[in-house]
């Protein structure tokens, strides 16, 4: 698969690509609905002997179309989101950076830029799906811009018990704590890239020493609570227990900042420094205060219990 990044005004034309089937989206996550989209692109690629690709945008548009300073809680990295397409067997990965000039083209600069001019015969995108100067653009009025050069697919919206399924749902069930019902959603578990870092060692001192991972690229972290998990070193997967919170039994929560701590279970090198991926299967509790460090150890052994079974369980 080849990846390009795409600077507005960019410099490609369509003799640098063959003909084109794109699937257009942002694409956070890349759940079961942006899966159905990009399939659809990559079956009309197939089935007319043409290229695949996808098109995607970075950063999110609201971080440049909010007035406010916005931040994204992100589903994926760039990075994620690249893997999880290439696996999908599509040939070309388009990344247009997302800043004001590119938000001010009009819908028609658009298409004749980054769609006629990207040699496309075929765009698949999603019911809701807008481009364009305010979004003015939408699937309904791509034939018109198009002139004649491309046909298009529109996907219908994708449901999961009646619900759409949409990034924003996602995280919502996120923050709420609901990692299963997320992972069944995106169709894989919900996996968050961070960094090893120094914390306060008190888990070595009561006998479950922790990574504590400084979670990277934006990406959402669950709601605090106690997950069982399991984290890759070194493209090696070790199973564990995560608690995400402020630690209540030793810190004002209105004080303490939010961590993220990993115990493994048969792990005992050190991976200061080590960039890691948590993957979450199921959160066991919420997070409380204990009366004292032996109700604490004892809760933690419950936990362990707990997510042993549930690990086990997956395998």
């Amino acid at each position: 698969m080849k990846v390009y990044t795409l600077h507005h005004p960019h410099q490609f034309n369509k003799d640098d690509f063959p003909p084109l089937s794109i699937a257009l989206g942002f694409f956070d996550g890349v759940h079961a609905g942006h899966q159905k989209v990009i399939q659809t692109a990559k079956g009309y690629a197939d089935t007319h002997g043409v290229k695949s690709a996808v098109m995607t945008f970075d950063p999110h548009p609201s971080v440049v179309l909010s007035s406010k300073k916005k931040s994204v809680d992100y589903l994926s990295s760039v990075d994620q989101k690249i893997s999880k397409i290439s696996q999908m067997g599509i040939d070309y990965v388009l990344i247009v950076r997302f800043t004001s000039a590119f938000a001010s083209l009009e819908p028609q600069e658009f298409v004749d830029q980054y769609l006629i001019g990207l040699n496309a015969v075929h765009i698949t995108a999603g019911f809701d799906y807008t481009y364009g100067k305010f979004g003015r653009g939408k699937m309904e009025t791509l034939p018109f811009h198009a002139r004649g050069i491309f046909t298009s697919t529109i996907v219908e919206k994708q449901v999961d018990q009646d619900e759409k399924i949409s990034s924003t749902r996602i995280r919502e069930l996120l923050a709420n704590g609901d990692v299963e019902v997320a992972s069944r959603l995106l169709g894989s578990f919900y996996e968050t890239e961070g960094l090893v870092i120094h914390g306060e060692k008190r888990g070595r001192k009561i006998g479950f020493p922790t990574a504590n991972i400084e979670t990277l690229n934006g990406l959402l972290i669950p709601s605090t609570g106690v997950y069982a998990v399991r984290m890759n070193i070194q493209n090696t997967w070790y199973d564990g227990i995560c608690n995400v919170g402020y630690k209540p039994t030793f810190n004002d929560p209105d004080q303490a900042a939010l961590s993220v701590e990993v115990h493994l279970f048969n792990y005992s090198e050190s991976i200061y420094g080590e960039k890691v991926i948590v993957q979450w299967i199921k959160r066991i509790r919420s997070e409380k205060k204990f009366n004292g460090i032996d109700e604490l150890i004892a809760q933690i052994e419950k936990d362990k219990d707990e997510a042993i079974q549930i690990l086990s369980d997956q395998q």
